[in-house]
């Protein structure tokens, strides 16, 4: 038999919840950028939003606020391609398609494929590889809307835990689902997967959620418990402080990727290949950082 404090328990969570299923209140997300190419000791953003060969973006739609990042493949320099163009045209691309309204926020897969497209219709010879994520909130169900290909992603942390994440696509270690342009004659050679195989998802949000975007540099060099000891910093839901905690993050990711002795998530995930690594994992590194707040003007 229920006590009468566990009855009135039950009662106020049956409120609370149809409270928030009928919330009228547009949310919107509170975003900032920072990262590092591999080949700098401070972080420093190309033209546009790029970290070395990663990119990025942020646009707001007055239906949503989308969110994006993609990781250039490095092997393509290799053959004299800058493998930062294609990630970066990418996330242009989407960028341009949000803020035209030529998206619908619950197909964050439409707006990769959309952009992807462009790119191979595109009468400018671009070539290269990269993964990508993108991440939609849609402002008036508060859901958020999500897809990833490869080994970019996002995380979810709500009251200091990870709620709801990515999930990481691996053709075989080291080697990420990705969109690819092959030279004429190469497509069959030129590993490539469709954006419709990207991971999608979606998910309840709530005011005061953090949603952190970021490529596989801080990934493989910080573990969850690390990121979620940073985020412990984020404060407040205003810009300069979702900025610095950004900062935060990306630069502890970057310092531990350039310590020989540091025992990282890559090398682990090497070790368990049966590959003999230790140290961190010098590469680009990307961090979108967002918190959920009520949307104004």
């Amino acid at each position: 038999m229920l006590s009468v404090l566990s009855y009135g328990r039950l009662v106020a969570r049956a409120v609370l919840g149809g409270l928030s299923q009928t919330d009228g209140r547009d949310y919107s997300l509170i975003s900032a950028s920072y990262g590092f190419g591999k080949d700098f000791r401070k972080g420093i953003l190309k033209k546009g939003m790029c970290y070395g060969d990663d990119a990025c973006f942020i646009a707001r739609h007055r239906a949503a606020d989308v969110l994006g990042v993609a990781d250039g493949v490095g092997g393509w320099r290799d053959y004299g391609v800058d493998p930062s163009q294609f990630s970066a045209t990418l996330m242009r691309t989407c960028e341009r398609l949000v803020k035209e309204g030529r998206f619908t926020p619950t197909n964050p897969v439409g707006i990769l494929t959309s952009g992807y497209y462009e790119l191979l219709q595109n009468k400018v010879p671009l070539l290269g590889s990269s993964t990508a994520c993108i991440v939609v909130l849609d402002r008036r169900s508060h859901q958020l809307h999500t897809c990833n290909l490869g080994d970019s992603g996002f995380l979810v942390v709500r009251g200091g835990e990870v709620v709801h994440r990515s999930d990481e696509q691996q053709h075989y270690f080291n080697t990420p689902f990705q969109l690819s342009i092959a030279p004429p004659g190469a497509e069959g050679v030129v590993l490539s997967d469709s954006p419709e195989a990207a991971d999608s998802s979606s998910f309840d949000v709530q005011l005061g959620d953090i949603i952190l975007t970021a490529t596989d540099g801080l990934f493989d060099n910080m573990p969850d418990y690390m990121i979620l000891q940073e985020l412990k910093k984020l404060k407040t839901s205003n810009y300069d402080s979702v900025l610095q905690t950004a900062q935060s993050i990306a630069k502890q990711a970057h310092d531990l990727a350039y310590d020989p002795n540091y025992m990282s998530p890559f090398a682990q995930f090497a070790c368990d290949n049966g590959l003999n690594v230790r140290g961190g994992k010098p590469d680009d590194i990307t961090v979108l950082l967002s918190i959920v707040a009520e949307y104004t003007d």
